[in-house]
C-alpha cells in the first residue's frame, strides 16, 4: 500500500470519528456540565497521548523543553477552546453548534492577514460572505430578516470557538515542537487549570456509568485518536488538498447520527445554512488547490 493510500485511510478514520463528535457531545452533556466533561475528557486524552509519548521514547525530550510554549498553548487548547465549544453544545441543538463550528477554516483565512501577514483575496471574501450567510441562516433559524436570535449566547460561544481554534493553529505555525509531544504538554498544562476550576466551582459528581462512558469516548476518540490519525494523514500525503477535502464528508454523517441517536429533528434552516457554509469552504479549498 503506497503512502497516499495509507494517508487517505488515516484521514477517513479521523473524519469518521469527528462525525460522531456532535452526538457524543450532546449525549455526554445530557449527564454532566461542560466543565465536568472537559476535565474528564482531557484527563483521558492526556493519558493516551502520554502513553504514546513514552512508547515512542520521547518522554525525555518532552520533559526537557517546550514548556514555555505549552504555557500559552495549553490555556488555549484544551482549556479555552473546549470549554467554549462545550458551552455552545450545551445551549444549542447539536446540528447548529456543529455547523457553526465548521467556519473555523474561514476564520483562519481572515486572521492570517494580521498574524502571518498574508494577503486576502477576492475569493476569500466571496467564500466568507457565502459561509457567514449560512451562519446567519442557522443563527436565526431561517428567520433571516429577524435579528432576534433563538439563543444568542450559544451562537456567540460557537463562533468564539471557531476564532479560538483558528487563532491556536495560526500561532502554532511558529511552534517547533513535535505535534504529539506538544499536544501532550498542552494537556499537562491545561489539566491543573481545569482541576482548579472544578474544585473552586461546581465540583465533580458521579453521574453513572453511561456518563463516564460518554466522557471517556470524547477524550479518547475526539481529542486523542482522531488527532493522531489526522496528523498521520497530513504527514504521509503527497498533496494536502487530497486529505483536507475529506472534511466535507463529516457534516452529513453528523446530522444523520444526531437524528438517529439523540432523536434531534433536523431543521430546514440548518440544512440550508450548512449548505452555504460548505459552499464557502469548497470555494476557499478550490482556491488553495
Amino acid at each position: 500500500m503506497n503512502q497516499d493510500r495509507q494517508a487517505m485511510l488515516y484521514g477517513l478514520g479521523a473524519v469518521a470519528l469527528w462525525s460522531t463528535v456532535a452526538t457524543a457531545f450532546k449525549v455526554a452533556l445530557g449527564y454532566m456540565s461542560p466543565l465536568e466533561l472537559m476535565a474528564l475528557a482531557a484527563l483521558v486524552s492526556w493519558a493516551l497521548m502520554g502513553a504514546l509519548v513514552v512508547k515512542r521514547g520521547q518522554l525525555g525530550r518532552a520533559l526537557a523543553r517546550g514548556w514555555r510554549t505549552a504555557l500559552w498553548a495549553g490555556l488555549m487548547n484544551p482549556v479555552a477552546y473546549y470549554l467554549v465549544l462545550f458551552a455552545a453544545y450545551d445551549r444549542l441543538p447539536g446540528q447548529e453548534a456543529m455547523a457553526l463550528n465548521y467556519t473555523w477554516a474561514l476564520a483562519m483565512a481572515f486572521l492570517a492577514v494580521p498574524i502571518l501577514g498574508q494577503r486576502i483575496t477576492r475569493t476569500d471574501v466571496a467564500a466568507g460572505l457565502i459561509a457567514y450567510a449560512g451562519v446567519w441562516v442557522i443563527a436565526t433559524r431561517g428567520a433571516v430578516l429577524d435579528v432576534a436570535f433563538a439563543d444568542p449566547l450559544g451562537v456567540i460561544f460557537a463562533l468564539m470557538s471557531t476564532l479560538l481554534w483558528a487563532l491556536y493553529w495560526l500561532l502554532n505555525t511558529r511552534d517547533a515542537r513535535e505535534p504529539l509531544v506538544g499536544q501532550w504538554q498542552n494537556f499537562t498544562v491545561g489539566l491543573p487549570v481545569l482541576g482548579a476550576l472544578l474544585a473552586f466551582g461546581p465540583g465533580f459528581e458521579w453521574h453513572g456509568w453511561a456518563a463516564l462512558s460518554a466522557g471517556v469516548y470524547v477524550g479518547l476518540f475526539e481529542m486523542g485518536v482522531a488527532f493522531i490519525l489526522w496528523q498521520l494523514a497530513m504527514h504521509k500525503i503527497s498533496r494536502t488538498a487530497k486529505v483536507s477535502n475529506l472534511i466535507f464528508l463529516s457534516p452529513p454523517v453528523s446530522l444523520l447520527l444526531l437524528h438517529l441517536v439523540v432523536d434531534e429533528p433536523i431543521r430546514a434552516s440548518t440544512l440550508a445554512g450548512l449548505a452555504l457554509i460548505l459552499a464557502g469552504l469548497a470555494l476557499q479549498q478550490r482556491q488553495k488547490t
